[in-house]
């Protein structure tokens, strides 16, 4: 059963954007035509003054395995994720804004989100890298306050390719295995953005920097490659740049976790900051955010 956060950072974080009303609506409207794996909803209502709730079935009960968020998935396992969400996102590659049933996705939780981002993206990356300490080198530290100080600005460059649906917070705690195959979970943040944003935030996360050193290129093939299945034709090397870019993302992400608190078991939420911390500088995204959204 998914109720508001008792944590009050975590609540007004969440409440104020309605997170969890998204989540709600996901799952009354868009949820069965997506196609992935999802758990089974038993209830879902959401109140301007009560507030949300969401039951879902208990995926052991189905033989199910949840995830875990500090989880780390082997290269067939992260290969079977990329081609989910590449059919997922294939399903739904720049048909959002033509159709009015998908409008909500932009709406005012949406625009609160971005506005409320933008506003404590300073002070919440100086607390999360302060809390976060010697894992994070100085260098990076500088160039993360340097990104949060221009948020508005990287968020928008970050908004002008083709839009699809996507699920916006793909670590392993938000993954389930059926049968040897991912399922997702916590659309709580699902909304219409760039495709390789979901596979960013999933390979920062949920493989370790050694594979995803090796073949993260192999992966942004696979993903490529199932997006043309679908008839949908991307450039490898812009999908590349893209990558390189998205990956800021997850690093901020995880930082700001930390910095809110009460949302992530503590360990977990530090590993996955090494995690994302490592892709940013392996692929030195700053500089190409710098290069392309600061430069202009």
């Amino acid at each position: 059963m998914k109720l508001p956060s008792l944590n009050w950072r975590a609540r007004l974080i969440t409440a104020l954007p309605q997170l969890l009303h998204k989540e709600v609506l996901f799952y009354k409207h868009i949820a069965a035509t997506v196609p992935l794996a999802l758990p089974t909803v038993l209830a879902a209502q959401s109140h301007f003054i009560k507030g949300s709730t969401l039951v879902l079935a208990d995926i052991e009960a189905s033989g199910g395995i949840p995830g875990h968020s500090s989880d780390v998935l082997s290269l067939s396992q992260a290969a079977l994720v990329v081609e989910q969400l590449a059919r997922f996102h294939g399903q739904f590659w720049g048909k959002l804004d033509d159709n009015p049933g998908y409008r909500w996705l932009a709406g005012s939780g949406l625009k609160a989100e971005q506005h409320l981002g933008s506003i404590l993206a300073e002070p919440l990356m100086k607390r999360g890298l302060q809390r976060a300490g010697q894992l994070i080198a100085k260098p990076l530290q500088k160039l993360a306050i340097r990104y949060a100080q221009q948020r508005n600005r990287v968020m928008a460059f970050m908004g002008q390719g083709i839009q699809t649906l996507v699920h916006h917070d793909c670590h392993p705690g938000n993954l389930f295995w059926q049968q040897n195959q991912p399922g997702f979970l916590d659309w709580q943040l699902v909304r219409s953005g760039e495709g390789i944003s979901d596979i960013a935030y999933f390979l920062a996360t949920a493989v370790s920097p050694e594979t995803r050193r090796l073949h993260e290129r192999q992966l942004l093939e696979t993903y490529r490659h199932v997006l043309q299945q679908q008839d949908v034709v991307v450039d490898f090397e812009h999908l590349w740049q893209r990558y390189r870019l998205h990956l800021a993302y997850p690093f901020e992400a995880m930082l700001m976790t930390l910095s809110i608190g009460g949302m992530m078991d503590l360990s977990s939420n530090l590993e996955l900051i090494r995690r994302a911390a490592a892709a940013v500088e392996d692929v030195d995204s700053f500089s190409a955010i710098a290069d392309a959204a600061f430069a202009r």
